[in-house]
């Protein structure tokens, strides 16, 4: 009776890890370049295959057979990568890309190291050395890595579909795009940036930069909305089982075992 209390258990804990991920997308709809997530579950026949042949855990021998955790495992999140909805601003440094790939921005990790950081959140702003950053004052990187710098802030600038920044009439630099062989190589870094791990592979795009539009989050607030009722019924429906069973528990425990 004791392992339907554990399996409604790791339902409620499930649904509870969808839940967190449903309000963080809803949390982010109005985020410029922000790619919404999900989550996966596993069914205890499928974690059980896995541990029979894992011998990743110490003493490196596999979990024998005989262990018994019944109910459902938190799988693994993922991001959606869909493109979002552009939206116009009339201004110069708005930029949105319409295809495959990201904006790549120069940062610095936690050990003051420079790292490469990259976002599909195109609000930039030029400072005063005209050198143009995110307005976190990370700075967007052209197509050979380097930072973009405008010479004179007086003449007006104009960015072409392919990237180019023109003024007076004069290419100055040419905003770079990177696109990823396998997004799963992607790790989140905030709400809007990825970091590639090992084994990222780079490959070429013909993705298009929009001046004058930043591109929308990707997230559907009706979708969303209609997932988390879900969610919070798959929830309650545990939170009773788990109820019905402390009753039952009370009257084998309290009433059966009574001596008269």
């Amino acid at each position: 009776m004791l392992k339907g209390l554990y399996t409604a258990y790791t339902g409620m804990l499930n649904e509870q890890h969808r839940m967190d991920t449903l309000t963080n997308n809803l949390a982010n709809v109005d985020t410029v370049g922000f790619k919404k997530e999900g989550s996966t579950s596993e069914t205890f026949k499928q974690v059980l295959a896995y541990k029979i042949k894992d011998t990743s855990e110490a003493p490196n021998v596999a979990k024998r057979m005989g262990m018994v955790a019944p109910g459902v495992k938190i799988g693994e999140n993922y991001t959606d990568y869909t493109e979002g909805a552009l939206k116009a601003t009339g201004n110069t440094w708005d930029l949105a890309i319409t295809g495959t790939g990201f904006f790549a921005i120069g940062s610095q990790n936690s050990q003051g190291e420079d790292v490469v950081r990259y976002t599909r959140a195109g609000s930039f702003v030029v400072d005063s050395e005209g050198v143009v950053k995110t307005e976190d004052g990370e700075y967007l990187l052209d197509n050979r890595g380097r930072q973009i710098r405008i010479k004179n802030r007086v003449d007006a600038v104009t960015i072409g579909d392919d990237g180019t920044i023109y003024q007076a009439g004069t290419a100055v630099g040419t905003v770079g795009i990177t696109d990823f062989e396998n997004y799963d190589y992607l790790s989140h870094y905030g709400e809007t940036m990825f970091e590639p791990v090992e084994g990222a592979r780079t490959i070429p795009t013909d993705a298009k930069v929009r001046s004058g539009f930043l591109e929308n989050s990707n997230v559907n607030v009706v979708s969303e909305m209609v997932n988390m009722i879900a969610v919070q019924r798959q929830y309650d429906s545990n939170q009773k089982i788990i109820t019905s069973y402390d009753e039952s528990l009370d009257i084998a425990v309290n009433q059966l075992g009574r001596i008269g």
